[in-house]
């Protein structure tokens, strides 16, 4: 493969993968990395999250550039239409430019017959701009960049909010960075980036969060490497202080990998009178898991790792209680879309059921290893009910032991059970929090 023509070839290679639900970017970013130069490595990150970002509007582009869909086959030629028409409406590429290496990326995936077609619809589409999107104008899927069947239940759940929840997933996130208390203040850490002309400001709910007005590397960043910063939306940093925790206790933090909120919950262990007695990080996954550790070995802290389901308390709990749990359960994801724009292609509308199953299944196993008096906090990183509220209420009807604690806030909106937060475009992610206590018989 041409190292000139490596980056549009290996995005097609990448977005084919994703059209395919074969995997996700971030599991097939670092491979597809390794296999362009280092100078495009931007531009192949680039091309892959803005092509997943934009897809449902380039999609309804492409229905009426294409005369008839192509063949599963050729999946690839069909992401190289998609990164061909992105580049025309989002890249400062300049349109021959743009077309000429699409195009040429034809060969590159050893598909010569698809030049010509490639080809056509990019020109038809650079002449025809005004006419097609005017034609579009009115499609809910283009407009909004979002699929029909997420758009419908983002509309159904929030009226008020739905056009800001759209315009938020399609912006690009904020990066947000979570001062370790233990080492220095907000304060004295927004001086250091300013003496480093790092332009940052305080969060305004988490104590601990700062946002930089621009992306840098993490490296730059002074004490990311001692370990007395890390990465964090502002939106994850709330689960730590509504933990409540005290001085002695046995905390669980389960689904817990990549191991942010674990270091946050050991961060605020070191500020205790007394330290906790021990942090319990659960996964599934034994690869997530070694994230979770190394995440933990530059924050210079431990916890006790354990590889498995969860639901299978059998399997992993030795039957001493808990006195806190944060089960950061798996859900849809469509409170960060945009970290992760491949959501709008991976998640379908049948999905939602089956995750509320799997969070009520999760709650009432991690239940039982709750000490009597002691609190659960339940988070997810959704925007819909579904997957929130609608789960705790239906755990609290369920179980008489279990109290709903509302969450006295100034963040979010109140729910029946829990608070609800929306991704801000200047601001943190979309995400969920619940509070339960296990009544004392």
């Amino acid at each position: 493969m041409s190292k000139k023509l490596a980056v549009r070839a290996q995005a097609a290679h990448t977005i084919a993968a994703v059209l395919q639900h074969k995997a996700s970017l971030a599991g097939l970013m670092p491979l597809a990395l390794e296999n362009v130069e280092d100078t495009e490595r931007s531009l192949l990150q680039q091309l892959c999250f803005g092509c997943c970002r934009w897809q449902p509007q380039l999609q309804s582009i492409l229905n009426r550039l294409l005369e008839k869909p192509l063949k599963p086959k050729d999946s690839d030629i069909h992401a190289l239409l998609l990164l061909g028409l992105y580049q025309l409406q989002y890249l400062r590429v300049p349109d021959h430019a743009a077309i000429s290496t699409t195009v040429d990326a034809c060969r590159a995936l050893k598909k010569n017959w698809a030049e010509k077609l490639v080809n056509g619809v990019l020109r038809r589409f650079q002449r025809d701009k005004d006419q097609l999107l005017a034609a579009l104008a009115n499609s809910p899927a283009f407009v909004t960049a979002h699929p029909n069947w997420l758009r419908k239940q983002i509309c159904h759940h929030w009226p008020d909010q739905a056009n800001e929840i759209f315009t938020a997933n399609n912006a690009h996130p904020p990066m947000t960075i979570r001062v370790a208390r233990p080492h220095s203040s907000r304060e004295q850490a927004l001086q250091l980036l300013a003496e480093r002309k790092i332009e940052a400001q305080a969060t305004p709910f988490s104590r601990d969060g700062i946002q930089l007005a621009s992306a840098v590397d993490v490296f730059d960043l002074p004490g990311f490497a001692e370990g007395h910063l890390s990465v964090q939306d502002e939106a994850a940093q709330l689960a730590a202080d509504l933990m409540q925790l005290k001085g002695g206790e046995r905390v669980l933090d389960a689904c817990c990998a990549p191991g942010g909120k674990t270091g946050h919950l050991l961060e605020v262990s070191d500020t205790l009178p007394d330290p906790l007695q021990e942090v319990v990080a659960l996964d599934l996954e034994q690869r997530r898991l070694a994230r979770v550790e190394e995440n933990l070995a530059r924050l210079k802290r431990s916890a006790t790792l354990v590889c498995a389901d969860a639901q299978a308390t059998d399997e992993w709990w030795d039957g001493k209680p808990f006195d806190r749990i944060l089960l950061d359960a798996p859900c849809s994801a469509t409170g960060v879309i945009r970290r992760h724009p491949d959501i709008k292609i991976l998640r379908n509308a049948t999905d939602i059921a089956k995750l509320a199953a799997l969070q009520l299944s999760l709650l009432k196993a991690l239940w039982a290893t709750l000490k009597p008096g002691g609190r659960l906090v339940y988070a997810t990183c959704s925007v819909l009910p579904t997957e929130n509220t609608e789960v705790i209420e239906t755990f609290v009807q369920q179980h008489r032991d279990a109290q709903h604690d509302p969450i006295d806030a100034g963040w979010g909106i109140a729910q029946t059970c829990g608070r609800q937060l929306f991704p801000q475009e200047n601001g943190h992610d979309g995400f969920y929090y619940a509070c339960l206590t296990k009544i004392e018989s």
